[in-house]
């Protein structure tokens, strides 16, 4: 069933004080991001993720499908283009870094088993040869994020969590190889990175 709204158009004034980044977050560390690179955050929402790498010097984009993500960013004074995991509006290998954060299992249209696939060869796609793609979603062996699953659930998102070692052969398969997979919370974070 397909809702005549998008969630995160609705959230998308709020969500930097509903969703915060942890205290000690290992994401930049896994992304090692130097001044000059080009950062491309999927699904990247608000520019949560990237606002302080740009500060550090890499030139960010933010590509999200909700318009009102794509909006919020832009106030922010940031890159953000609106479009589509399955069809990523980027060139082959254009990318030293890419960043997918709380947004895999969200990644469901025209439906998850299409899009999530097609999401693993479009990401690839895009980072360069050596670059570093770097994926947070929550882990679903933790009780909270079946709780996550089953919110989500009722509220019609139509998200689909994989397991980790399931979500490392993915892109495996898709002709990543991984650098680092770790826990972190009840998320599970992975740094791949591409020949």
């Amino acid at each position: 069933m397909k809702l005549p709204f998008d969630h995160f158009d609705l959230v998308a004034r709020w969500y930097d004080r509903l969703i915060r980044r942890p205290a000690d977050d290992p994401l930049p560390d896994l992304l090692c991001v130097a001044a000059g690179q080009w950062v491309l955050d999927v699904g990247g929402g608000t520019g949560r993720n990237v606002d302080r790498l740009a500060a550090l010097g890499a030139r960010v984009v933010v590509c999200d499908f909700a318009a009102g993500m794509v909006r919020q960013v832009r106030r922010k004074g940031l890159t953000a283009v609106r479009g589509s995991v399955v069809n990523l509006p980027f060139r082959d290998h254009s990318a030293d870094r890419i960043l997918v954060v709380d947004a895999f299992h969200h990644f469901v249209h025209p439906s998850p088993q299409v899009a999530q696939r097609q999401a693993a060869h479009e990401l690839l796609r895009v980072l360069r040869p050596g670059g570093r793609l770097v994926i947070e979603d929550p882990d679903p062996s933790y009780p909270g994020t079946r709780l996550i699953a089953g919110i989500e659930r009722i509220l019609l998102m139509g998200s689909r969590f994989w397991p980790v070692e399931e979500l490392v052969a993915l892109f495996q398969a898709a002709g990543a190889r991984p650098l680092q997979v770790m826990r972190h919370g009840f998320s599970a974070l992975m740094a791949f990175t591409r020949e």
